[in-house]
């Protein structure tokens, strides 16, 4: 637990008493607030706001935290003289480190022997600072303190933390603990969640991040922390341009957005997409109790709006309540004539808080209800504020959430004051209600989710090994259908195949195997064979393996000159079975990253593909299969018999061990697998892996067929 948030006493090296310098402002927002000893350093001595100061933190001695805004060349010897006498908690302030340049970046990592030196927790450095609403500490240059509420924020941005705090002043939302994490050198996102999740004052965990330090760690931290408390997290960075601005932003290397987007399901992330999201479903977490199920009543006094925040609901997935008998005919006997009883339940334009407040009990007490959608819109005989109380008196005993929308401006302005002062979750627009409703639902899933360990297969990992490293003795990085043990080792069953080299041992070998056959041409320069007649189908006769051969090796040199011809293998032509793709390729973030979707057309040209990084249980195997828009396909539509997902399931499974005990593999692709129906299987038809040792760029862009570095990127 990061011990900095309790601080008793609270040190400002670089403290001054000169406005406008950072260290001015440091020491006005401490006392301001803060209960706890405030020790001014500064080397000139004399007194700073009223306060002792000391030339040197070593003149007075350890404290529970130091807070450094100095120049960034002085602040290692800082950090040492830190040490040296004790302090455990660090946070520079101070800008000039890796994302300047790299004389910056030696600085930092000097910070970082440093504290592991002396076991010192260091935020920042390039960051606005720390803050503990409990302990009343602005250890930040935020003018303000935040609310008090159940919120901890976690930021790689200084701007954002600004813009939240000013955001949240405005609706009066409140937080327990924020962290402007900066470039990360010590404490980052891991440690904060870890914190975050045993801090009692915390409810919601919320982040805006640009990218991960420990990707795996990240996920273990998250899963851990999702089943306790529900974790909202911004990721920046989603584009190619973002990416760049990224990285000159905090020197962070971002990952790829689907290798993200992917861990993030896995681990009970609950992903938004803007500040406004995340402080719209934020407060209703942190406010609101969760919905049994996802069954909503709408309360209106408008019918228009209502009709919108219906398709709304239906389109995220909630469902609108069947309200029972006793419901509408208790509704009937205290609403006017002409109020709808159904769902929504139309109150009518001139309804008086006291219809309302009769609506709203009755509504909440229907069990088909999950929770109730409070919409106001101005109408001329319109009682905001007393509306608003209606609200507040129930929402407070309320075991369903009730989140409002006074759907409205100048008139509602009161009302607005009224339910932000008492913490009642309230959204100008019907749509953010619902969609803070739904994540309410889907963070009540999540807690309960389980994350079962991976299967372990026995594999013949040393004959996989052998393969990898005569590979790299050779300066080969590319292997292929030559290398089809690889996934016999893992028990991948494959299509019978032969690999020849002559033109007499290839119509030997297809004699053998029997026809009809398939012909490939083997080179680990030719990814695309098709393009360059590499691949030959259903050869019935010697005669025609015979001329399949010839025509290769001629004409391939004159389209490729450069290209290897290694020979070619003869496979069984199947019938029968629907092509599917499964392909990984290391992220720089998260590591292995698995890749499913249906081959040919779907991956090529529609990308109807799924993530999901390794090593994956096989809930999340079935879900990688489920979540393509074409898994209608392989269940089984228009009489078409279901193919065998079971065996996909397991080849899928056995891959992500594969990968995961060979780190090496860069990327990797069985396309195709064929897949047959219900019961009869599945065979891994051709394969491909790139190694990381000696890869060339070239390769990289245009391997394993494109379709896996092109639906990624």
């Amino acid at each position: 637990m990061l011990e900095m948030f309790n601080a008793k006493s609270v040190a400002v090296i670089g403290a001054s008493e000169t406005k406008g310098k950072i260290g001015y402002d440091l020491m006005r927002s401490l006392l301001n607030y803060y209960k706890g000893k405030i020790v001014p350093v500064n080397p000139k001595g004399g007194t700073v706001l009223g306060l002792q100061a000391h030339k040197s933190i070593k003149d007075h001695g350890p404290v529970d935290l130091a807070v450094i805004v100095i120049p960034a060349h002085l602040i290692p010897a800082t950090v040492e003289e830190c040490g040296e006498i004790g302090i455990k908690n660090v946070v520079v302030i101070s800008a000039g480190f890796k994302e300047v340049d790299t004389e910056g970046a030696h600085l930092e990592n000097q910070l970082v022997e440093i504290c592991k030196k002396y076991k010192i927790k260091l935020v920042g450095p390039n960051c606005l600072g720390v803050m503990d609403t409990y302990n009343d500490m602005n250890a930040s240059f935020s003018s303000d303190i935040a609310h008090k509420g159940k919120i901890s924020f976690m930021t790689q941005s200084g701007a954002i933390m600004a813009a939240i705090l000013d955001y949240a002043d405005k609706k009066n939302i409140g937080f327990s603990r924020i962290v402007s994490l900066g470039n990360k050198a010590v404490v980052n996102e891991n440690d904060c969640m870890k914190d975050f999740m045993e801090d009692e004052n915390t409810e919601v965990i919320t982040a805006y991040l640009e990218g991960i330090v420990d990707g795996p760690g990240f996920i273990e931290a998250c899963r851990e922390a999702s089943r306790k408390k529900p974790v909202l997290v911004i990721k920046s960075g989603t584009t190619s341009k973002g990416s760049e601005a990224v990285s000159s932003h905090t020197g962070t290397i971002a990952g790829s957005d689907s290798a993200y987007e992917a861990a993030f399901s896995q681990c009970g992330i609950i992903r938004v997409n803007s500040l406004d999201e995340m402080m719209d479903y934020s407060s209703a977490l942190a406010l609101s109790p969760l919905p049994k199920g996802k069954r909503i009543a709408i309360i209106t006094n408008a019918g228009g709006p209502a009709i919108m925040t219906t398709d709304v609901a239906i389109k995220v997935g909630l469902e609108l309540a069947e309200l029972t008998t006793e419901t509408k005919e208790k509704l009937n006997e205290g609403l006017p004539d002409t109020a709808s009883v159904k769902n929504p339940v139309d109150v009518l334009g001139d309804a008086t808080p006291e219809r309302y407040a009769f609506t709203l009990e009755t509504v909440l007490e229907d069990p088909n209800v999950d929770g109730v959608i409070y919409m106001v819109t101005p109408q001329s005989v319109t009682d905001p504020e007393g509306i608003a109380q209606v609200a507040i008196e129930h929402a407070k005993d309320a075991e369903k959430p009730i989140l409002c929308s006074f759907f409205g401006g100048t008139s509602f302005e009161g009302a607005e004051k009224l339910l932000a002062e008492k913490q009642i979750p309230n959204y100008l627009y019907p749509k953010r209600a619902v969609k803070s409703m739904k994540t309410l639902y889907n963070y009540s899933i999540i807690r309960e989710q389980e994350y079962p360990k991976s299967p372990e297969f026995d594999a013949d990992k040393n004959l996989v090994r052998n393969i990898i490293e005569n590979a790299q003795e050779q300066g080969k990085n590319t292997l292929g259908l030559e290398s089809l043990d690889i996934l016999k080792a893992y028990g991948i069953p494959t299509v019978g195949t032969a690999i020849t080299t002559s033109v007499e041992e290839t119509v030997k070998a297809a004699e053998e195997i029997g026809y009809p056959l398939v012909m490939k041409i083997i080179s680990p320069q030719i990814s695309h064979k098709s393009d360059v007649g590499g691949i030959k189908l259903n050869l019935t006769t010697a005669e025609e393996v015979r001329a399949a051969y010839h025509d290769m090796m001629e004409n391939i040199p004159k389209l490729e000159p450069e290209a290897d011809l290694e020979g070619v293998q003869l496979q069984k032509m199947l019938s029968g079975g629907t092509e599917v793709i499964i392909g990984m390729i290391q992220d720089p973030t998260f590591g292995s990253m698995l890749m499913f979707g249906l081959g040919g057309i779907y991956v090529e040209v529609l990308e109807d593909v799924e993530f999901a990084i390794a090593p994956v249980n096989e809930s999340e195997a079935k879900d990688m299969i489920k979540k393509i828009k074409t898994h209608e396909l392989l269940e089984g539509t228009r009489g078409a018999k279901p193919k065998d997902i079971d065996s996909i399931v397991d080849i899928i499974l056995r891959i992500s061990q594969m990968v995961t005990d060979f780190p090496e593999i860069n990327e990797f692709e069985i396309n195709p697998l064929m897949v047959f129906d219900e019961g009869d299987g599945a065979l891994a038809v051709d394969m491909r892996a790139i190694l990381k040792e000696g890869e060339s760029e070239d390769m990289l862009q245009t391997s394993p067929r494109s379709s896996l570095k092109s639906t990624i990127s």
